[in-house]
């Protein structure tokens, strides 16, 4: 994991000697990427920047990297995996000066120009100048695992690692895309399968294509783009196949590509959950890694730290249990930081969660480079088809996928709506339809792939890539490995309830190494489920503190109110505060996200490297859960504290009613609207408390004299006051 920059004329002039202290500025916005070591290069038409991460090679692997006559420099971000059988087949005679993973590429390009790259198995992205042909070629692995993009304009291209290195280049705009943006379906969340190539989020600033090579002419800066890869043609699936054999087959992958992933000359982790995709990582890595896992209100409520924690101990690792307890709100410049590293709206609680791992790991394990991830597995083996089929079975997803399609049909060409008949009589072809809203043709099965193809770059991969640079960690992800994505996108149709419904194929592979527990675990998400109540709680906390402060000052600028309802983004806090499940909190952080990136663009922050960051997170050490779950749940829950000379009532906009017709069901009504219903035979002794909070009387006063047993309910008490239906009033006496 490194970090790249630089500029190169378009217009056949050379740079000057002013371009080092822009080269120098990129440089220092990217540092956290590359902590390691920081080199510069400028000749002729170009100049580079780079900031190193060393994993492979830390000695002999600087950059940039160039032949022995000069003709072509190249500097690189990531990893080949299968360097050495590449150096293998270069033509006899060629010598390689180190021992690094990346300069097999340059050989490789002049051998093969731009099929060079056909055969590399890694994560990576590259600026390779090729003095000869007086071009500059960009390019990106098949996922978007790393990331590149530049902004060209009549005499010079400017490119970087992040964005926010771009924009310190005069001359590269710097606004957000709020059309593109609030159109984006990762944004909106809308239930279509969106194919459309991944963005930038900012207008002026291009994302190289993943699996892509972008070649610029520096005599008059024209571009041209090789796709490099894509899905197999699904057609030409093996259909003879035998489920076992695809079963077989991507075992060995996996394995192959785990062991791959480990390459590094120093040590490795990995982020453990409590389900199977990591679990099969921890399984099938040769050096046994020390684990990580987020251990924090919904990770707690939904059962997947202490899995986890099962899993580390089935395998014989080490496991730190990442403290994220639900007291602690991101403070309002601590997300701001976050959001700025990320240049992302698609920050969230995932993300920063995630940041925090890293920044565990780097405090407490600083020897640790680099991070194994079980990220990609849902994606394309299978893993969101339960929830796609709403409770049904493979037809039903298949059909719900299909729906999905037609919506996005519709929504880019509403003209050709009336031919979509709701029976499927149209005699107008699906095919045409689908052509000419621009999709691709083939089953929904495969439009799902090329979905999530786009999800894993706007998303996964982007935030895997910062939340571990920021932290001077590179991510390395073994699922994304592309012979395992070909081999389940060309499934046979007929095989594809068996082996890609649920995860099957890679269950069915893990058959054996892992425990039949690990194996047949329910796909479990990150904080969603049982407790992410107090994910949504920390989140809306986080929106509404200091005075609204970040919902404001993401409303404070032209763009901001001319594309968003003011009134309504701030009616939809106060719903949320009253209670965090009346809305989607993570699509109003998005929105909010938004204004701050408009008002980040406009008065840039300082580089990551120079800004103060909040303490580290601290781990739970654990030796046995069952024994010390009450103590567990102690360090993570932490609910306002009640004391028994607290005086307590309902707040002013809180009433308790109930219809006649029902006695025993009770309504509490939050600002007019019924928000919790209360059954008096299920919890008598809470409804009793409730009623006689008057704020003039103790809470251990009234706890007494009700007859109301303290442990029953203390923990309703301290979630009425987080939720703030109940407040303090003056303390008695």
């Amino acid at each position: 994991m490194c970090g790249l920059s630089g500029i190169a004329r378009v217009d056949g002039r050379p740079v000057g000697e002013g371009t080092d202290a822009l080269l120098r500025r990129m440089a220092r916005v990217l540092a956290h990427r590359g902590p390691d070591d920081e080199t510069y290069f400028r000749s002729g038409p170009l100049g580079l920047g780079f900031v190193r991460l060393s994993l492979v090679d830390p000695e002999g692997g600087a950059q940039p990297l160039a032949t022995d006559d000069g003709a072509l420099v190249l500097i690189a971000n990531g990893e080949i995996y299968n360097h050495r059988e590449l150096a293998a087949g270069l033509p006899a005679g060629t010598r390689l000066r180190t021992r690094s993973d990346c300069e097999v590429l340059l050989h490789l390009y002049r051998r093969d120009g731009l099929r060079f790259l056909d055969k590399v198995r890694g994560m990576f992205s590259l600026v390779l100048w090729d003095r000869d042909h007086d071009r500059l070629v960009f390019a990106r692995d098949r996922f978007g695992i790393k990331p590149l993009f530049y902004h060209l304009d009549r005499e010079r291209i400017v490119f970087a690692s992040e964005v926010k290195a771009l924009f310190q280049d005069p001359s590269c705009p710097r606004e957000l895309d709020w059309d593109a943006a609030l159109g984006d379906q990762m944004l909106s969340m809308a239930p279509v399968t969106d194919d459309s190539p991944a963005h930038s989020w900012f207008k002026g600033i291009e994302l190289v294509p993943a699996a892509s090579i972008v070649t610029v002419d520096l005599t008059n800066g024209s571009i041209s783009t090789h796709r490099y890869w894509d899905f197999p043609s699904f057609e030409a699936g093996d259909s003879a196949a035998s489920e076992s054999q695809l079963v077989a087959d991507y075992g060995r992958f996996l394995a192959e590509s785990v062991e791959e992933s480990q390459m590094a000359d120093v040590e490795i982790g990995l982020f453990l959950s409590g389900g199977i995709d990591s679990a099969a990582v921890a399984a099938l890595a040769g050096v046994k890694p020390k684990t990580y896992t987020a251990l924090n209100g919904s990770t707690l409520g939904n059962g997947d730290a202490e899995s986890a924690h099962a899993i580390a101990a089935a395998l014989g690792l080490a496991n730190h249990q990442v403290l994220l307890d639900t007291a602690h709100t991101p403070g309002v410049e601590e997300w701001k930081r976050h959001l700025w590293l990320l240049e992302t709206p698609l920050a969230g609680p995932e993300t920063f969660y995630k940041y925090e791992m890293y920044r565990y790991v780097g405090a407490h394990t600083p020897e640790i480079k680099a991070m194994l991830l079980g990220g990609g597995a849902d994606e394309f083996n299978g893993g969101y088809s339960k929830t796609i089929a709403g409770g049904g079975q493979w037809p039903d997803f298949v059909r719900n996928v299909a729906g999905m399609g037609v919506a996005r049909d519709r929504a880019r060409r509403p003209d050709l709506g009336a031919w979509w008949d709701a029976a499927g009589r149209s005699p107008v072809s699906a095919r045409y339809l689908r052509e000419a809203a621009g999709g691709h043709a083939g089953d929904p099965y495969h439009a799902l792939f090329r979905w999530k193809y786009r999800d894993v770059q706007l998303y996964n991969c982007w935030h895997e890539d910062r939340t571990a640079a920021g932290n001077g960690i590179e991510a390395r992800v073994p699922f994304l490995d592309h012979r395992l994505v070909e081999l389940v996108a060309a499934v046979p149709e007929e095989l594809r309830p068996s082996l890609v419904w649920d995860k099957q194929i890679l269950r069915r592979a893990m058959s054996g190494i892992l425990p039949p527990e690990m194996v047949d675990r329910p796909k479990g998400p990150f904080f969603y489920g049982d407790g992410e109540h107090h994910t949504y709680r920390t989140f809306v906390r986080m929106l509404a503190q200091d005075g609204d402060r970040l919902l404001e000052e993401a409303l404070d600028s032209d763009a901001a109110r001319h594309h968003l309802d003011t009134d309504e983004v701030r009616a939809q806090l106060r719903r949320l505060e009253r209670d965090p499940s009346a809305g989607h909190v993570e699509l109003l952080l998005r929105v909010v996200n938004l204004g701050l990136l408009e008002r980040m663009t406009a008065d840039l922050p300082a580089p990551l490297v120079d800004t103060v960051k909040a303490p580290v997170p601290q781990g739970v050490p654990v030796t046995d859960w069952a024994v010390e779950r009450a103590s567990i749940e102690a360090r993570v829950v932490r609910r306002p504290e009640v004391e028994p000379e607290h005086v307590l009532r309902l707040t002013d906009d809180v009433l308790l009613l109930h219809s006649a017709d029902e006695p025993a069901v009770w309504y509490l009504v939050v600002n007019g609207s019924i928000e919790y219903v209360l059954d008096e035979v299920e919890n008598p002794g809470w409804l009793r408390l409730l009623h006689a909070f008057d704020g003039k009387q103790s809470y251990g006063d009234l706890i007494t004299g009700l007859g109301v047993a303290a442990d029953e309910v203390a923990p309703l008490v301290a979630e009425a006051l987080e939720l703030g239906l109940l407040s303090h009033a003056v303390p008695a006496g």
